[in-house]
This record gives C-alpha cells, structure tokens and sequence, in this order.
C-alpha cells in the first residue's frame, strides 16, 4: 500500500507583530511625541543658501577679463614637471590677460614640501604674481581656497588634485584649470575656446 502524502497548511503559519506596529509600547510613545511635535512647530524652518547675484543658472556673470587664478600647491609642480611657462601658458589656455594669484597656505604648503618642490616655490616667489595674505589658523591650502571661492565667485581655480577638484565641481559658477597632455586646459568656463 502507498502511504498518503501530507499537505503542509499554509494558513496555519503563527502571525508575528512587526517592530513598526503601532500595537507595541515604544511605537505608541514615538506616535505622541511626534504629534506633540506637530501641535508645537506648525512651519518648518528651512535654511536656504544666499546665492550669488553674479551667477545666472551656472553662468558666472562675474568672470570677465582679466581673469583672477587662484593657483593650487600640485598645478605648479605639475607646471613644473611638464616644463611650462606659467603665465605664457595660461594666456595661450584663456585667450586673455591672466593674473595668477597665490595664497600664503599655498606658499607655506610648498615651504613645507623642503627641496623637491625647489623650482616650484621659485616660480611661486615670483615679482610678477598677486599675492593673498590668509587670516585664518593653519596652512592647508585646499580648504583656504575652497573657502575663499565659496566666499567670492570671481576665481578661476588651478589645480591637478582630484580632491580639491571634486570639492570646487560642487560650487557652481567656478571654472577649473589644470595641466593636462603638456598644455593647461579648462573646464566649466562657458566662454572657454573648444579645442
């Protein structure tokens, strides 16, 4: 004789109440105090970020020649390594009168750095470019340039670092240079020459 299969009961499954179920002590808690909450604050305050007056969607109104470039530790050893002019260079990239600034983190970062970056520092004690004196503590010169861009959308950033590139995509209206195939080359600038 052949033994008669058993079906298994699907129904017969035991319920478990979820972690979210209102039936439980600790939900019923949160439920009153977010209501309390709500009787309490009836708008919610939200802070939105003053935005520049010289941007027109991302096109930077400010931006006009002579062109103002902040320039970064790593850009000039990258110059450096590449065997470029500076400013030769930056005129031949923009088309236009540039004035290279440098910041004293800049110059601090690259005292720092002791002989390998010799020739950079020479290049960066240069006559010829503006310089910017930093009242804030400390020298790391990614976040002064950061800071100072956020605060005043009239630079164009010099930089081959990826980080401090990533940073300054994320403030609208700021171009970026950088030394790329033994020329510099610029990005986000909407007058830039196509190549």
């Amino acid at each position: 004789m052949s033994r008669i299969k058993k079906t298994r009961k699907f129904a017969a499954v035991k319920r478990v109440i979820g972690q979210r179920d209102a039936r439980l002590k600790k939900n019923q808690n949160k439920g009153e105090i977010e209501a309390k909450r709500k009787s309490q604050g009836g708008e919610v305050i939200r802070e939105i970020p003053q935005v520049s007056s010289s941007l027109f969607f991302q096109y930077n109104t400010a931006l006009i020649p002579p062109y103002n470039v902040l320039i970064d530790t790593n850009f000039l050893s990258h110059t450096v390594q590449n065997k470029l002019e500076l400013l030769s260079t930056m005129m031949d990239c923009l088309y236009a009168k540039c004035i290279p600034i440098i910041t004293s983190c800049v110059m601090a970062e690259l005292e720092k750095l002791g002989q390998k970056y010799r020739i950079a520092l020479r290049i960066a004690r240069d006559e010829r470019w503006e310089r910017l004196q930093c009242s804030h503590k400390g020298v790391y010169a990614d976040d002064c340039l950061v800071d100072r861009v956020q605060k005043h959308k009239i630079y164009i950033v010099a930089t081959n670092d990826r980080d401090l590139k990533r940073r300054i995509r994320k403030i609208p209206g700021v171009p970026i240079m950088s030394v790329a195939k033994g020329k510099y080359v610029i990005e986000r600038l909407p007058d830039a020459p196509e190549k």
